[in-house]
């Protein structure tokens, strides 16, 4: 197992679970429901992809790889670029930072083709 993978996706999830716990308890009814929802699909794709970290390092016990390491890495950048500019969207209203939010999308997806083409 790639302990670098699983020490990031520990990380990850504990900060997805509380960023989830800030957003219920501590923003609800300071946000409008617009930013709420931002800050929801963050909280919301920065777990899945937490998990997907862990994923990977298991993989990684059974199997190593170019591929499944690009994707542990696109996954990072991922969850850094989409979930990131979604919260910083929601906190400060900065609607630039929409702009980076798709960028984060294709990191994920690169990340998943990654997974895909290394099990073919």
């Amino acid at each position: 197992m790639d302990k670098t993978f699983l020490l990031l996706g520990a990380i990850a999830a504990f900060l997805a679970v509380a960023f989830g716990a800030f957003g219920a308890h501590g923003l609800r009814g300071r946000l409008s429901p617009e930013m709420m929802a931002a800050f929801e699909s963050a909280v919301r794709y920065h777990m899945y992809h937490a998990l997907a970290l862990v994923l990977v390092a298991l993989i990684l016990g059974r199997m190593d790889g170019w591929l499944i390491r690009t994707a542990g890495w696109c996954f990072v950048a991922g969850i850094i670029l989409f979930s990131g500019s979604l919260y910083v969207l929601a906190l400060s209203g900065v609607t630039i930072l929409g702009a980076i939010t798709p960028l984060g999308g294709l990191a994920f997806l690169a990340g998943w083709a990654c997974l895909a083409f290394a099990a073919v």
